[in-house]
Formats: structure tokens, C-alpha cells, sequence
């Protein structure tokens, strides 16, 4: 696909990662960034891929309830280790596109300055 936006939101939350040895790391929060990338074989009537502030607001409606939280209690998240690799995952599973020309490309998640994961359906 020939054209691609991408959307940059943050969220401030806590997680724990259970290690290799089933223990819990140190309960640490992070300022998430999450950058959402879609992609379209064309352009629609006026141009675009898709508005840039429609592609937001439908990440907003995923990450709002995140935000201030501490990811191992979140109940759509309750049966993952949340992990930056987990939380690019559910964002991208979890993301409603409703014009069926946009598909999505990818999901970053940066949890730290250089540190980040991506997930591409």
C-alpha cells in the first residue's frame, strides 16, 4: 500500500513483568508512547489516507482506560505479561478501523528513550 499515516499518543502506567522464573519484577511506571501506523491502496475524496484526528480519537477510546493504571490490572490485559511487545499486540488487536479501505500496519510502543517494540498484524 502506497500511502501511510501514522498517530502518536502517550499514557502514563505502571506494570509488573513476571519473569523467566515466574517471579514479579518491581512494580515501575512508564510514559507509553504509542505510535499507530495505517496504510490505504488510495487516497479518499479530499485526499487523505484517513483524518489524522479520527485516527486518534479511536486510539484515545483504547488507551483512556489505561492511562494511570497499572497494566497487570486491567482486565483486557489480565491474561498477558505486559510487556511493551504485549501492549503494541492488544493495542493493534483491540483498534476498531471502521472504513475497511484503511488497514492497519503497525503498532509501536516505546516504554523508555530506546526501547521500543513493534507489532505488525
Amino acid at each position: 500500500m502506497p500511502f501511510e499515516i501514522s498517530i502518536e499518543r502517550e499514557f502514563a502506567a505502571a506494570h509488573q513483568i513476571r519473569l523467566h522464573d515466574g517471579t514479579l519484577e518491581p512494580l515501575h511506571g512508564h510514559n507509553w508512547r504509542v505510535c499507530v501506523t495505517v496504510a490505504a491502496d488510495n487516497l479518499d475524496a479530499i485526499g487523505t489516507v484517513m483524518d489524522f484526528h479520527a485516527l486518534g480519537r479511536l486510539v484515545d477510546v483504547l488507551l483512556e482506560p489505561r492511562h494511570n493504571r497499572n497494566l497487570n490490572d486491567v482486565p483486557a490485559l489480565h491474561d498477558m505479561n505486559p510487556t511493551a511487545e504485549n501492549v503494541a499486540r492488544h493495542v493493534a488487536e483491540h483498534l476498531e478501523l471502521h472504513d475497511k479501505s484503511v488497514t492497519l500496519v503497525m503498532v509501536s510502543v516505546t516504554e523508555a528513550p530506546g526501547c521500543t517494540a513493534v507489532y505488525r498484524p
